[in-house]
């Protein structure tokens, strides 16, 4: 067996809602070691829940309980686990969303930041959780983000990303109703959504990102037959930006635009609202796409994908996209590291 690679980052790894297929999911993925080469995994939950998880996924892990990530020996075939005794699953039917669960899922991220914030974990991936369970469970946030972003006492724009065959989607806005998300689109968010998205591009490796920016109403409001927008505010912000040197155009219609960017065309679309860019993502592969939160000092990854509640237990989760959330934050834990040592020096 291969000693682990000490110079990877640490990414805490959660369990998400231990009512749906997380916990199976962690458990096999960490059971197949196929993330040994990208990130040294910790996991932060109840180790019953890990058990739980082990059992509906047929496999086998060697626990090495520790009090916090730091204490992690990083033995050959071990599994640190940070085990906050805090979930009973078998108090909490499988398959079904409850109060209880959601508040215990918002409890053992809070402790993942936690040790984000110590600087004990490099990132943060966790497994699918619901977010109306966390809201009802005392976790006053319409999503996760926005926790997250309390949590850490973050300021200023921050924003949710769908990372996809290479395509990074963003928007403008995020998850709210559509009436009041139309009242938040405006040349300030329009150009902070096209800066940040720019920036974790090139975070990640890619050095010039084509952006192309969708318009908001049908046909890119066919000359301003169907609203003025596009005209008024949306290409303005966009060729503003484009002049401070970020490789940005449009506004496109959104019912093409998609097309053009899966094609190879451009490297990241920016929607206008949410379902604009997540419908297309989604029917492109539904079950392979990562969600980053970005623009916040801590980098939290998860499957674009939910719960699951119809086929939890069954061992039939897939795990590719969780798989994927670990490499993307330790990608990007990575080089956050490294322009931090660069910027030290």
């Amino acid at each position: 067996m291969m000693d682990i690679d000490t110079d990877l980052p640490v990414v805490a790894l959660t369990p998400g809602d231990c009512t749906g297929i997380g916990p199976e999911q962690i458990a096999r993925i960490l059971a197949e070691g196929h993330l040994a080469d990208a990130a040294r995994l910790v996991v932060i939950g109840d180790a019953r829940v890990l058990e739980m998880g082990m059992a509906q996924a047929g496999v086998r892990l060697d626990i090495e309980r520790i009090s916090s990530p730091s204490a992690a020996s990083w033995r050959p075939g071990a599994v640190p686990l940070v085990d906050l005794r805090n979930t009973d699953p078998s108090r909490l039917p499988p398959g079904r969303s409850s109060a209880e669960s959601g508040r215990l899922t918002g409890d053992t991220l809070s402790r993942a930041i936690d040790f984000a914030k110590a600087k004990e974990v490099d990132a943060v991936t966790f497994a699918p959780l619901n977010k109306r369970a966390m809201f009802d469970g005392g976790w006053k946030f319409p999503d996760e983000h926005k926790m997250f972003a309390s949590l850490l006492g973050h300021q200023g724009y921050f924003s949710e990303m769908n990372v996809l065959d290479g395509q990074w989607m963003s928007r403008v806005t995020g998850h709210q109703s559509l009436r009041e998300a139309l009242g938040c689109i405006n040349p300030a968010t329009i150009t902070d959504s096209i800066v940040l998205v720019d920036r974790m591009m090139r975070a990640s490796g890619i050095a010039t990102p084509r952006i192309a920016v969708a318009a908001l109403n049908p046909h890119a409001g066919e000359g301003g037959l169907f609203g003025r927008e596009e005209i008024e505010m949306i290409r303005p912000t966009v060729e503003a930006a484009a002049r401070t040197g970020i490789a940005c155009s449009g506004p496109f219609p959104a019912d093409t635009i998609y097309l053009r960017a899966f094609d190879g065309e451009f490297d990241s679309v920016v929607a206008m609202y949410h379902d604009q860019g997540q419908i297309a993502t989604k029917l492109r592969g539904f079950n392979r796409g990562v969600t980053i939160t970005a623009g916040l000092e801590t980098v939290f990854t998860t499957p674009s994908h939910g719960t699951a509640f119809d086929i939890v237990g069954k061992g039939i989760a897939k795990t590719g996209a969780l798989e994927s959330a670990v490499r993307l934050a330790a990608r990007l834990a990575k080089l956050k590291t490294r322009e931090t040592s660069y910027a030290r020096h």
